[in-house]
């Protein structure tokens, strides 16, 4: 009785009703105000694809906002869909223009007309076979890797017939089409699994991207960037800058020195 009667002399019993007053108060606007959203929300659910005025406000339907969400979402998941349908998604085959993207460095340029009728023969998208040429080899045609892989589009001994010649640039682009070809049947012709199966092997496929070696991740990165640009029509290809930034420029500066008379 006496730690009450204290209490009140203190005025922290009124000071204690106040703040219940108002916490009640702001309950019942919350309440309030969520009744009010649920009646408007049912009201957009029940209109269908139509708009809803709200005072002087229309609104569009519920659904709308939803699935716009919902795209958002999905595309955070899909790395290749982040860059469009018309260049992650991309069916192998689809491209055949000998005209190549000005961003792709002068010693693939040189292979300009050469890769236009490599893309026509073997049935190859031209963008991507540039793409896989100026990563792995830049256009040197006789350049061998310490794993062994050889010419312009750096193929393994093992998919070469016996007696051919792994250097010769039309022998080496047949087999790393038909290559290309081969990850793009594994990979339902998504471009980015196609360069991770290029790089990494068909098993690469089925794979969390997390389990992939770091080679076939940092491939997948160059690759998909370097070829959206290409298929964007883009001038410059910042992926391509950086690809040259972390050690290309080497490789490039050797096989221009290479292809120069």
């Amino acid at each position: 009785m006496q730690d009450i009667k204290k209490l009140r002399g203190s005025g922290g019993l009124a000071m204690a009703r106040r703040l219940l007053g108002k916490s009640v108060q702001i309950l019942r606007r919350a309440f309030v105000n969520a009744a009010r959203f649920l009646r408007f929300s049912r009201r957009q659910i029940g209109g269908g694809g139509k708009l809803i005025k709200r005072g002087d406000v229309y609104y569009v339907p519920l659904w709308l906002p939803i699935a716009l969400a919902l795209l958002v979402a999905s595309s955070a998941i899909w790395d290749d869909l982040a860059r469009g349908a018309a260049t992650a998604i991309d069916l192998i085959g689809g491209a055949k223009d000998a005209k190549l993207a000005e961003f792709f460095a002068p010693a693939v340029q040189r292979w300009s007309a050469d890769i236009g009728s490599w893309a026509e023969r073997y049935e190859v998208d031209a963008r991507l076979l540039a793409t896989v040429m100026q990563i792995e080899s830049c256009g040197h045609p006789t350049v061998v890797s310490n794993a062994g892989a050889r010419g312009l589009f750096q193929v393994m001994p093992y998919h070469f017939a016996d007696n051919e010649n792994m250097l010769d640039p039309e022998t080496n682009a047949m087999r790393g089409s038909a290559f290309l070809k081969q990850c793009r049947d594994a990979s339902d012709g998504v471009i980015g699994l196609t360069l991770a199966c290029y790089n990494g092997g068909p098993s690469v496929i089925n794979q969390p991207r997390e389990r992939w070696p770091a080679q076939t991740r940092s491939y997948y990165r160059w690759g998909v960037g370097i070829y959206s640009d290409a298929a964007a029509g883009k001038r410059r290809s910042e992926t391509l800058d950086q690809w040259l930034a972390a050690g290309g420029e080497r490789l490039c500066a050797s096989a221009l020195d290479e292809l120069t008379p």
